[in-house]
């Protein structure tokens, strides 16, 4: 017969020194309740026949481990270790240090979000990022939402509901997360006319469409894949001549954000202004590197429609973000971005650079039971950016005596901050592309717990 009797009652074990400094930090109640918890799972080990040495140790090791958990929340760090720059699972971009400090002083006290200075009255939140935005791109205005897939649905909502908007075949895309181009259109109220086919369609096929009912001709940029071979899509200068022919607005979904001209295959927001569109919606947190936000840049008349939606509250940024935003940006106006801007700077790493540290991480781990090797290999923008473009990189592949890949890999992501690594070739690489240089000593010790 179990002897549940070796079971401390709740209050007995509050006495104990540990449990009172629980309380003094986590709280009574939610101590307590982990304190039952605990002493119900001894319960169900002595009912199993399971011995325990010492019991009231055991409640007080159970819940300070339950608590701290719970403390520290499901939201962590890790270290990405796997190559892909803007990796979606893992947050996508990266806050630059300004950022960061911009961050505390807004957010530690009040802010003018909705308040004009100069007046002396009520402002208006969407004027922020503004300046920066127009001196960025060359466009006329701007105005920010809480991501692209809403500035989206804000441009459609805004400027074709009950209308059609004429977009090619080839451009239907889904991107991460079952995010459609059709079914914004269907919640947007819009009615969607499709021209040309999956691989080819011309700036005539555009204009034969046109009827009262057209809003706008919709271009999106086909971010996370690539049609090769037989194809062929209007230009941006063909697209804006088709529409200023026939009075109809060129809006842009340009995706990424990208504010440079040197990335492959990623036309930047400056050269669609340029070029003509009326209206470019683009991401804040990929290439851009900063916050999650939609960014619409574009005409004052049509921005200023856009601005006075009543889809504009729901749909907003927070003061959080434009603190983020704001300081990002001005990076790129300060032209220090490539340096400062985590995205930007890991973009452009070369292979030398990632190298030397590879090697300093390989020296890190000699003599710990490590096998490690140098292999050449490739990172991934991610992000639907850039599908087809590979980074040159140097990996570090790692494995143990009587460990397999997959077990390894499922240690490093227990570890504290987590490393996410990826298996190539039956082989475990970290991609130090994507690991804070400040981050390569905490890798090593992390590494190195393993005896």
């Amino acid at each position: 017969m179990p002897d549940f009797r070796v079971i401390p009652s709740i209050d007995i074990v509050r006495q104990r020194a540990g449990v009172r400094l629980l309380e003094a930090q986590h709280g009574v109640e939610a101590t307590v309740g982990e304190l039952r918890t605990a002493a119900d799972a001894l319960r169900t080990r002595i009912a199993a026949g399971e011995a325990i040495d010492d019991p009231p140790s055991a409640i007080e090791t159970a819940a300070r481990a339950a608590l701290i958990t719970n403390a520290r929340g499901s939201l962590r760090p890790v270290i990405n270790a796997t190559g892909v720059v803007i990796h979606t699972n893992l947050g996508r971009a990266p806050l630059a240090e300004a950022a960061l400090e911009r961050v505390r002083a807004i957010a530690e006290g009040y802010c003018n979000l909705e308040y004009d200075l100069t007046k002396g009255a009520r402002g208006s939140r969407t004027v922020h990022a503004e300046s920066l935005l127009t001196q960025l791109t060359g466009a006329e205005a701007a105005i920010v939402v809480n991501n692209n897939a809403a500035a989206t649905m804000l441009i459609v909502s805004g400027l074709a509901n009950g209308r059609e908007v004429v977009i090619s075949r080839g451009e239907m895309v889904e991107i991460g997360g079952g995010f459609r181009v059709p079914d914004v259109m269907r919640q947007s109220g819009a009615t969607l006319r499709e021209v040309g086919t999956t691989n080819r369609t011309r700036a005539s096929d555009y204009l034969a469409a046109v009827s009262t009912a057209t809003a706008m001709f919709l271009r999106v940029h086909p971010s996370n894949f690539r049609i090769e071979g037989f194809t062929e899509r209007p230009s941006l200068n063909e697209l804006v001549a088709a529409g200023r022919a026939m009075h109809v607005p060129v809006v842009e979904d340009i995706g990424s954000g990208c504010l440079v001209d040197d990335l492959e295959d990623e036309p930047s927001v400056q050269s669609s202004i340029a070029a003509g569109v009326d209206l470019v919606c683009f991401s804040g947190d990929k290439l851009l590197g900063g916050p999650q936000a939609g960014i619409i840049v574009g005409r004052t008349a049509l921005v200023d429609q856009l601005r006075t939606h009543p889809l504009m509250r729901a749909l907003r940024a927070d003061k959080i973000t434009f603190a983020i935003l704001e300081a990002t940006l001005a990076e790129y106006a300060a032209g220090r971005a490539a340096k400062t801007i985590p995205v930007q700077r890991m973009l452009h790493a070369s292979p030398d650079e990632i190298e030397s540290r590879a090697q300093a991480l390989a020296q890190a781990l000699a003599g710990n039971g490590w096998r490690v090797a140098m292999l050449t290999g490739a990172s991934a923008v991610g992000g639907g950016s850039a599908p087809g473009l590979e980074l040159p990189t140097v990996l570090l592949a790692i494995d143990r005596d009587g460990e397999t890949p997959d077990h390894l890999e499922r240690w490093l992501r227990s570890l504290d901050p987590p490393v996410i690594a990826r298996i190539e070739h039956d082989r475990v690489v970290l991609d130090l592309r994507t690991v804070m240089p400040a981050q390569d000593a905490t890798l090593a010790a992390l590494l190195n717990q393993r005896s």
